[in-house]
């Protein structure tokens, strides 16, 4: 399994990963961005083409996973991107950075069944 850098869990992962697997929420991060980096839903709706339900939608799954936040000013929401949820990305991604270490043919063994569970010893089982 992989080991993050922070003492995150694995589920956060998910749900900041999941979040952003869907391009109208990357587009919701980026226009709150750029934006001066705070923006209402009502101005987030009405940059998109979508319905406003599908628009609240991902404004929740953006919120559930930690990258947004709002609070309240009179009836409207504002939302502002959550950095420090959003910096798990790119602690992630910091696992590319480093140079990667050669490993003799037991190590890469065991380490392909940290990642991928018990799929090793399928593999192992069929070429034997």
């Amino acid at each position: 399994m992989l080991r993050p850098t922070s003492r995150v869990r694995p589920d956060a992962y998910e749900a900041v990963f999941g979040a952003l697997a869907h391009p109208a929420r990357r587009r919701v991060l980026l226009a709150i961005y750029f934006n001066g980096g705070a923006m209402t839903a009502g101005e987030i709706a009405a940059i998109f083409a979508h319905a406003w339900q599908t628009t609240t939608r991902h404004l929740q799954v953006l919120e559930a996973a930690g990258l947004l936040r709002h609070e309240r000013q009179g009836r409207m929401r504002l939302y502002r991107i959550e950095r420090k949820r959003l910096a798990l990305v790119s602690e992630w991604l910091a696992h590319f950075q480093r140079p990667v270490r050669r490993r003799s043919r037991g190590e890469q063994d065991v380490k392909i069944k940290d990642i991928k569970g018990h799929q090793g010893d399928a593999r192992k089982t069929r070429s034997a």
